[in-house]
This record gives structure tokens, sequence and C-alpha cells, in this order.
């Protein structure tokens, strides 16, 4: 097998990128069960205190994004990688060490701020070192990074989480010496093309009415197709008496599937439509939604393969989704607005993750069948949304690309063959 096909046609320099991707994610996968519990158990928070400041992460992140955009454009991709590396080491180094509300929230706002930079800017350097026909294998190779890094991370934390304070300060610190290796990789290993120099900011942004219908209806689509298994699906499936340790094996299966499904999917829609593929993947959504519905009700065992083929759905559904997401948004933003063309949609992204709790949670107070009709339905009208953008889209950007594969020399014939 040759090193081309071993590499899945990317370049050295975007594998880098990956392994930091992978290395991020296993740093991060190993705090992220643990961070309210490290605040609550190991310093004493309370846990209002403790949500607040976890989630002081996110809300941070959405502030920062739209200025990371900005940075990249004018300092580079490369250059805002390694600032947001460093704000998020910084914080989670803090965090390690915080021993009172104020010093959290100080750390946590760094790393908030690392977050909304680092995002973006590993989105616009892995689709300026990726030619255009290969970035949607760059980014499927990216989730596979996300999943298996979290994977094992999250292994790794639950055995490390076992000592205590100790073990939990450990992990913080790790996770921050990750971010670290990471930047140390990205100065000493990749270099950025020339930077065309930006006009018109934002409102260039704003007057691509393709982006900023796919933007808007990304809303919807992430809080459905990340939130719901995230925040809804868990204290469901509590509710119908399944275990914690069973409820984290739907995580895994769930990671198991874009581990195993993303590639095959990523070579089975080449050459087909994108939008054809994000509805696949919203589709996989409505099932999985009602998957997780038919859960109600069951016996124990027939309940749990329920939330088990919602686990693979959701799974499914990403796998198609994520490989067409990014790509599509390189491919439409001009070169020299690339930074805040994914500033803009890693935004949507922050707002649909935010969106599922902050909806999700008081319709399942209500009644957990109403909470997943309504998710199923916001996947439904995503659809329709998603059909309405085909036309929108530019001709040539409509397909997902196939890689360009060199002509096979004929053999030389000899006279008489």
């Amino acid at each position: 097998m040759s090193v081309r096909r071993l590499s899945f046609g990317l370049s050295r320099q975007v594998w880098i990128v990956e392994i930091g991707v992978f290395l991020n994610m296993l740093g991060y996968g190993a705090v992220l069960p643990f961070e309210i519990i490290y605040l609550h158990d190991g310093r004493g928070f309370d846990l209002g205190i403790a949500g607040l400041v976890v989630g002081l992460v996110t809300g941070i992140a959405v502030v920062a994004s739209p200025i990371a955009g900005v940075a990249i454009d004018r300092i580079g991709a490369r250059a805002t990688a390694v600032a947001g590396g460093l704000s998020l080491a910084a914080g989670y180094a803090g965090l390690a060490f915080a021993e009172s509300p104020p010093a959290a929230f100080a750390a946590a706002a760094l790393a908030g701020i690392g977050n909304g930079a680092l995002s973006p800017s590993q989105s616009a350097l892995m689709t300026a070192l990726a030619p255009r026909e290969l970035r949607h294998r760059a980014s499927a190779v990216s989730r596979v990074a996300v999943n298996v890094g979290i994977g094992l991370g999250g292994a790794i934390g639950g055995l490390v989480a076992g000592f205590g304070l100790r073990g939990f300060i450990a992990l913080l610190l790790a996770n921050a010496a990750t971010y670290v290796v990471y930047v140390a990789i990205l100065v000493a290993t990749v270099r950025e093309g020339v930077r065309v120099p930006s006009a018109g900011g934002y409102r260039r942004v704003l007057r691509d009415r393709a982006f900023v219908h796919f933007a808007v209806t990304n809303i919807a689509l992430i809080a459905v197709g990340w939130g719901v298994l995230a925040w809804i699906v868990p204290p469901f499936a509590k509710d119908l008496g399944i275990t914690p340790g069973l409820i984290g094996l739907l995580f895994l299966t769930n990671a198991a599937t874009v581990v195993l499904a993303q590639v095959p999917i990523v070579k089975a829609v080449e050459g087909r439509s994108r939008v054809g593929a994000l509805v696949l993947g919203a589709a996989a959504w409505v099932g999985a939604c009602l998957l997780a519905l038919l859960a109600q009700g069951a016996g124990p065992t027939v309940a749990y393969g329920c939330l088990i083929a919602a686990a693979i759905a959701f799974g499914l559904g990403e796998c198609l989704y994520a490989t067409v997401l990014l790509p599509l948004v390189a491919d439409l933003a001009p070169p020299e607005l690339r930074g805040r063309y994914m500033a803009s949609i890693g935004l949507s992204w922050w707002l649909g993750l935010a969106l599922a709790p902050i909806l999700g949670a008081p319709l399942l107070a209500v009644s957990a069948s109403l909470a997943l009709l309504v998710a199923a339905a916001l996947s439904g009208a995503a659809i329709l949304s998603l059909l309405a953008l085909g036309a929108r889209l530019p001709v040539g950007l409509r397909l997902v690309p196939r890689p360009l594969t060199a002509p096979v020399p004929r053999p030389l014939l000899r006279r008489g063959e």
C-alpha cells in the first residue's frame, strides 16, 4: 500500500494539524466529565458556582470567536491558533490551582478566549493547507481524531480522577500540556501560505445569502445533532432506570460509530450532492430522536437497545454532516475572509450547543416525549431549509469534490503484442 494511500491523500502539514486536534481532544476528553466534580468536590465550590465556571468557557468562546475571525484574516490562522493554544494552556493550568471562585472564573475566561480562537483558526488552517478536492477528507479525519481523542481521554481521566484532588490537578495540568505541545509543533513545522489583505469585514459575510442561510440552519442542526445526545438523552435514560455505566456506553457507541463509519462515508459521498449529504445527516438525527422516543414505555432491555440504536444514528448523522460542513464554508469564503467565515460558522456551532440545554431541559421537565419530538421536528424543519439552500449554492459548489488522481500510464507494448 502506497504512502499516499495510507495518508488519505493529505499532506504532512495537514496531518500535523490533525495530530494536534487529537492531542487537544485527548487532554480535553480527560477533564470534560470531571470539571464540575473537581470544582465541587475537590475545591468545595457550590454546585451553582461550579456550573457557572464551566459554562463561562463556552460563554466567552461565543464572544471571542468573531474577534478571532478578524485576527485570522489579519495575522494568519497559525498565529491565531498559537495564541488560542497558549490561552487554553494558561486557563486550564490556572483552574488546576484555583482555590477560590474568582480565581476559577479568571482561569475559565482565559480558557474560553482560547477556545473561541483555536477552533476557527484550526479550521481555517486546515482548509488553507488542504487542496479544495481534499478538504472533505481532512474534515473527516478531524472528526475521527476528535472522537478517538475524547474517548481515550475520558477513559484515562476516569482512572486518574480516582486519586481525588491530586488526580484532578494532574488531569488539568496534562490538558494544559497538550496545548503547549501542539503550539510548539505548529511553530516548528507548519508554514502558512501568503495571506491576501481583507476588505469589507463581516459586512461582506452578512451579504453572502447562501452562507447566512447555512449558518442559521446550522444552529438548529448542531442543537439536535450534538446537543440532544449530550444533554437530553442522559437524564432521559436515567429516568428510565438505566445506570450511569450504561449511559456512558451510549457515548462510547456513538464515538465508535464515527471512528468506524467516517472514512467509508466520506468516500461514498465523493462526487455526490453536498445538500444531499447534509439532508441525510439531518434525517439520521430525526430517526435518532424517534428511536430514543421508542425507549419510553418499553422494557429495560428494549429501551436500552433503542438508545444504543439512537446513539449509532446520531453518529452516522455526524459523519454525513461533518463531511460537508467546513469544506463548504471554506469554498463559499473568499480567501481574504476565510477567518471571518470560519469564526461565523463557529459562532453558530456554539449557539447551537447552548440552545440544546437552554430549551431542551425545560421541555424535558414537562415531558421527555415533548423534548424528543420537538428536537425531531426542528431537524425536520432544518431539512426543508437545507433543500432551499441547494438553489442558492453556486453550481460549482453543489457536489462533494472528487480527489484528483494522476492518470495511470499505459504499459509499453512490444511489437506483435
